[in-house]
């Protein structure tokens, strides 16, 4: 649940950050935004969930 909240809360600091350069307009983000709702919604879900689950522990396990 953290990892699922910090990675919402990251993808929304880009989308800002892009929207405020000019590298994305609103009419993208509101595509992206529709894109992930009709994705929740397959069967596709799980194994997106499990993916970015299985990236945060590797990532998570890395030590600099």
């Amino acid at each position: 649940m953290v990892i699922s909240i910090s990675l919402v809360l990251l993808l929304l600091l880009l989308a800002v950050i892009f929207l405020r350069n000019g590298g994305l307009k609103v009419s993208h983000a509101i595509v992206c935004v529709l894109l992930g709702f009709l994705l929740a919604s397959t069967r596709m879900a799980p194994t997106i969930h499990e993916g970015i689950t299985a990236t945060a522990n590797v990532v998570s396990g890395l030590h600099p």
